[in-house]
């Protein structure tokens, strides 16, 4: 069911964990599937230094998170805000089309800690 980028990236999260002292938080869940994701963020100059993440979900849960991660570390705020869900399907390979919510779901988390981010300042 999952190829060969989701499952490194499900068995070899990169940047998961907790951070001290975020500049943003974001936690999202989805009720139909029970997957919930908690991201922060480190932001310096509209820059997004550092991006660490928790989830509680399924393999593409944790690989959505992983490589979403990975995606926006370095990136301005606007940059990281104009992915798509289908952004980071491709950049995993394809995530099947019923786990297609998973993808949503770290980015909901990402905009949530923006979001936070931005209130804070």
């Amino acid at each position: 069911m999952y190829n060969r980028t989701i499952m490194d990236h499900f068995q070899n999260p990169r940047n998961a964990g907790d951070m001290e002292n975020p500049d943003g938080e974001g936690t999202v869940g989805n009720p139909s599937c029970g997957d919930v994701m908690t991201l922060y963020i480190r932001v310096e100059d509209d820059i997004i230094t550092d991006v660490r993440f928790k989830t509680f979900g399924c393999g593409a849960a944790i690989a959505s998170s992983s490589y979403t991660t990975e995606l926006v570390k370095g990136k301005t705020i606007d940059e990281a805000l104009a992915y798509t869900r289908q952004d980071v399907s491709d950049g995993l390979g394809g995530l099947p089309p019923i786990k297609m919510h998973c993808s949503n779901l770290a980015l909901d988390a990402l905009r949530e800690a923006i979001k936070n981010y931005r209130l804070k300042e």
